[in-house]
């Protein structure tokens, strides 16, 4: 769609919709691409974003569910990847190995139901998948996503030696913990740890007699905390194990990174993949919210919307346990305009923000509430004046914003547009305004736009009778 005004996204509270959709999302990416949604032209593009999320929304609670999609952003993760000579942490590997994986479960999910998922696994079938970034993975990380013992000779043998260490270190503070406990030299808690350490709990008025190095003493003084002799010399040699351990993992570490570095482009693709895969898990559950259905895109210039419903009021209306009430509207070449009167009670309102907002959620690829018989053309452009739009900031008055709005309306209003006005002419004095709108309405007409207005002036609604092309319509309640 050609650059919507922000005013008509704020006046059919297409933002409104936008949060409550992000709102369903999974992912903080997921989150973002909901909020940056905006209307297409291209109806190819929007035929297949509508049925890539009524195939989504047809696995909700049935057989063929989809599988969990939920996954860490690895945004900086990537960006560390790509800085030469650096080296992902721990948690970084297992958020790409998790990326990968949901990548390739979803991919052989929409293979396996491709009859059901045609368009989704049409998608999916355009990112090609690679395993070699979790093989890498796996050669070097186990299941819980530490590094494995045989990931190379050298740690394998490392840590085989540390555990033989530790047992000696054990068994030779066992040996001295006995000699000197049967020497009546501890104390009745016998044994504690410092520094993540095994000392003797030495009764003060032994220290000299136990050979070792002090490690501390209680807070009375009456304990000292002892490293016993026979345990320094394997306690040495632990420290030396621990620190090639240390430096080989950094090795390993460094070059599982390098190994993953020409992944770079494969792994932004299975994020993004998962990142739009949220995009119709949110759009889907959105839609299952308010009955979302699939229109009919016709090329045809005509716009029929069956029993719709303005969603944002469906909603509101669902939590309050009230009952909301359809509307269906027809536009088409023998009538394009539609002037609506009637008590000012907010409905002929809602009929125009009913049909403005259906239409952009339609081109944004969202399912919308209506019957399924219902049919849409396509808008190269919407247009709106809807509400007071008195500012204070810029000295505005109502009628001179509608002025202003009036003179934009005159530049972009074409035969491909759509507008909608409230309250038409309202904001001056009445013979003025409503001779003003009159002028305003046989140029849109003469333009052949679609439209509908609202409005109390009896000359607009004479000159609807009057044209061919053009329709009175009255709200009798709201």
């Amino acid at each position: 769609m050609k650059t919507i005004q922000p005013q008509t996204i704020s006046d059919l509270e297409f933002d409104r919709v936008l949060n409550q959709l992000a709102q369903r999302a999974l992912t903080q990416g997921g989150k973002a691409r909901c909020l940056a949604i905006s209307p297409m032209i291209d109806a190819k593009a929007i035929e297949i974003a509508l049925k890539e999320v009524e195939e989504y929304k047809a696995s909700i609670g049935s057989d063929q569910s989809f599988p969990g999609h939920h996954f860490d952003a690895l945004t900086e993760v990537l960006q560390q990847l790509s800085i030469e000579n650096s080296v992902l942490e721990l948690i970084g590997f297992k958020k790409i190995k998790h990326v990968c994986q949901t990548t390739e479960t979803i991919k052989r999910f929409l293979k396996k139901f491709d009859q059901f998922f045609i368009v989704l696994n049409l998608y999916a079938d355009q990112i090609p998948y690679d395993d070699q970034p979790v093989r890498l993975i796996d050669s070097i990380l186990d299941r819980f996503g530490q590094v494995k013992d045989d990931a190379s000779e050298e740690l394998l043998f490392l840590r085989k030696s540390i555990l033989k260490v530790k047992s000696s270190i054990n068994k030779s503070f066992s040996q001295a913990l006995s000699r000197y406990a049967q020497a009546d030299f501890l104390d009745e808690i016998r044994e504690s740890v410092v520094d993540n350490k095994r000392v003797l709990a030495v009764k003060a008025m032994h220290r000299k007699k136990v050979k070792g190095v002090v490690m501390g003493q209680s807070k009375t003084g009456s304990i000292v905390y002892i490293e016993p002799q026979q345990t320094l010399e394997f306690a040495q040699e632990l420290s030396s194990l621990l620190y090639q351990e240390i430096e080989e993992v950094k090795r390993l570490l460094k070059w599982l990174t390098n190994a993953l570095r020409p992944y770079i482009t494969e792994l932004t693709q299975y994020e993004e993949f998962l990142i739009q895969v949220d995009l119709w898990y949110a759009k889907a559950h959105y839609a299952n919210a308010m009955n979302g259905v699939r229109p009919s895109i016709i090329k045809e210039r005509n716009l029929q919307l069956v029993k719709a419903y303005h969603p944002l009021l469906f909603l509101d209306h669902q939590k309050q346990k009230k009952k909301t009430y359809p509307q269906s509207i027809t536009l088409d070449q023998n009538n394009r305009i539609i002037v609506i009167s009637g008590p000012n009670a907010g409905g002929k309102s809602i009929t125009l923000k009913t049909v403005g907002l259906l239409q952009l959620m339609t081109q944004s690829g969202l399912l919308i509430p209506v019957d399924p018989s219902s049919e849409l053309c396509l808008f190269k452009r919407i247009l709106t004046d809807i509400g007071d739009h008195q500012s204070i900031e810029n000295h505005l008055s109502t009628y001179s914003y509608r002025l202003k709005q009036m003179n934009y309306f005159l530049k972009k209003c074409q035969k491909d547009s759509l507008f909608l006005i409230d309250e038409f002419g309202t904001g001056s004095d009445p013979e003025l305004g409503g001779a003003l709108a009159e002028t305003f309405l046989e140029e849109f007409y003469a333009r052949e736009a679609f439209g509908i207005i609202t409005t109390h002036y009896t000359n607009l609604k004479l000159l609807a009778n009057e044209l061919p092309c053009a329709t009175n319509a009255n709200m009798l309640f709201d």
